[in-house]
C-alpha cells in the first residue's frame, strides 16, 4: 500500500456558511492543502514551486457525504492510488475523527512546463508515490 499523508486543516472564518458548516468549494480548498503537504513529504518542494517537471490536475471528482462544521477538528488524508505512464490518481478523504466527510479522487499529469507538454511520470517520482 502507498504512503498516506495526513494533514490538519485550519478552517478560516470566510469556510463558513450561515449555516456553520463548511461551504463546499473551501472543502475542495482543504483538499489542495492536502495535495500541497503530500507533495512537498512525497516528491519534494520542486514539484510545486522551481523544478521544470511539475505535476498538473486534468479532473477532480468529489463526493459528500456529511457535514463539515465551524470548530471541528478537520484532516485531509491524501494516497496515491494508481501511477500510469503520464498520469497518477490521487485519492483524499476529509475527516472530523473517524468519520469520512468527503472524498475526492484527481487525475494528474506529470508536465514539463519549459517544453509545455505532458511526460512519463519519473521513475523517482513513481517510486516514491508507490512505496511505504
Amino acid at each position: 500500500m502507498a504512503r498516506t499523508i495526513d494533514t490538519p486543516i485550519q478552517q478560516r472564518f470566510s469556510d463558513i456558511d450561515p449555516f456553520l458548516h463548511v461551504n463546499n468549494v473551501a472543502q475542495q480548498m482543504y483538499f489542495d492543502v492536502g495535495k500541497t503537504d503530500y507533495y512537498n513529504k512525497v516528491l519534494g518542494a520542486d514539484v510545486l514551486t522551481t523544478g521544470s517537471r511539475r505535476i498538473v490536475t486534468v479532473s477532480t471528482s468529489t463526493s459528500y457525504m456529511g457535514q463539515i462544521r465551524m470548530y471541528d477538528d478537520v484532516h485531509a488524508t491524501t494516497v496515491c492510488e494508481r501511477v500510469g505512464n503520464k498520469s497518477m490518481v490521487l485519492f483524499q478523504q476529509l475527516r472530523v475523527g473517524d468519520r469520512v466527510c468527503s472524498e475526492s479522487r484527481s487525475v494528474m499529469v506529470a508536465f514539463d512546463f519549459v517544453e509545455q507538454r505532458g511526460i512519463p511520470v519519473p521513475d523517482e517520482w513513481r517510486r516514491a508515490m508507490t512505496e511505504d
